[in-house]
């Protein structure tokens, strides 16, 4: 095919609706990136398991473990940047005097990636004018270890790597009033965020804890995807409901802010 065929490809299955266009790029190689509708960070679920599976009870140890306390899980983390911070001894509510044998040690557990826009296939006058959605989702366990054990810092940065155009943070406070072991999911969408946008910077944090034994909080499932606007529209502070039932990929949306929950990610 012609170049203006692969680029009347890409606005046709992509609904491209009103988006800058140029002759400049080569558009085989944009199609073929398919820069839209799949998940841009690598490794999502290191843990080997998925939202869709209800969590399995954790292994007890059958001894104690005296050893050297761990901080940082076994499994293999390729294409994520890992970091570990040991936390001090929570010594709050135990009175003067008393003798402790034994504290739980926590420590969070850092993970981190930078997803390059234009390398995945997206270019400048789309990211500055067009300003197409940025989809995040993150699920993690309930392992009841704290009340803190979750921590997401999405950023949205320019070409320098370091400018900050849009940002999403959340820490929420777990219930441990009652036992519950299962998937908890954090989602946000970047929308309206402004020019200059050319880097997704990924970074979340979970608690573990070592008391005669190595507990960890799991985490599955983390997407960054790009999905376009449905229609043209003016650039506001939220996200303008969407004009369709279904999406470009066949999946039905009804969504009306940029806070949305269960989107669906192709693999």
């Amino acid at each position: 095919m012609s170049d203006a065929e692969w680029k009347n490809r890409c606005g046709s299955e992509w609904g491209l609706l009103g988006a800058p266009m140029p002759d400049g790029l080569d558009w085989k190689s944009v199609y073929e990136a398919k820069p839209f509708g799949r998940n841009l960070l690598r490794n999502p679920s290191p843990f080997g398991l998925s939202k869709d599976i209800p969590l399995p009870e954790p292994d007890l140890p059958d001894e104690p473990d005296f050893g050297p306390p761990r901080f940082q899980p076994d499994e293999d983390f390729s294409g994520w940047t890992t970091n570990t911070e040991v936390l001090p001894y929570d010594r709050s509510g135990i009175p003067a005097g008393a003798v402790v044998c034994q504290l739980p040690q926590y420590s969070w557990f850092s993970l981190e990636q930078l997803v390059d826009l234009k390398a995945e296939g997206l270019w400048e006058e789309l990211l500055d004018n067009f300003q197409p959605e940025i989809h995040i989702q993150d699920w993690y366990e309930e392992s009841q270890l704290h009340d803190s054990i979750y921590q997401l810092q999405v950023k949205l940065l320019g070409a320098d790597k370091s400018t900050v155009i849009s940002e999403y943070t959340t820490s929420p406070t777990e219930d441990r009033s009652r036992y519950s072991r299962a998937w908890k999911e954090v989602s946000h969408v970047f929308c309206s965020y402004g020019p200059g946008v050319r880097y997704v910077h990924f970074l979340h944090k979970l608690k573990n804890m070592f008391l005669n034994g190595f507990y960890k909080t799991m985490f599955t499932n983390s997407t960054v995807v790009v999905r376009p606007r449905r229609w043209s529209q003016p650039h506001t502070a939220e996200c303008e409901p969407w004009a369709v039932e279904k999406d470009t990929w066949g999946e039905p949306k009804k969504l009306n802010s940029c806070q949305i929950k269960n989107f669906q990610t192709e693999k």
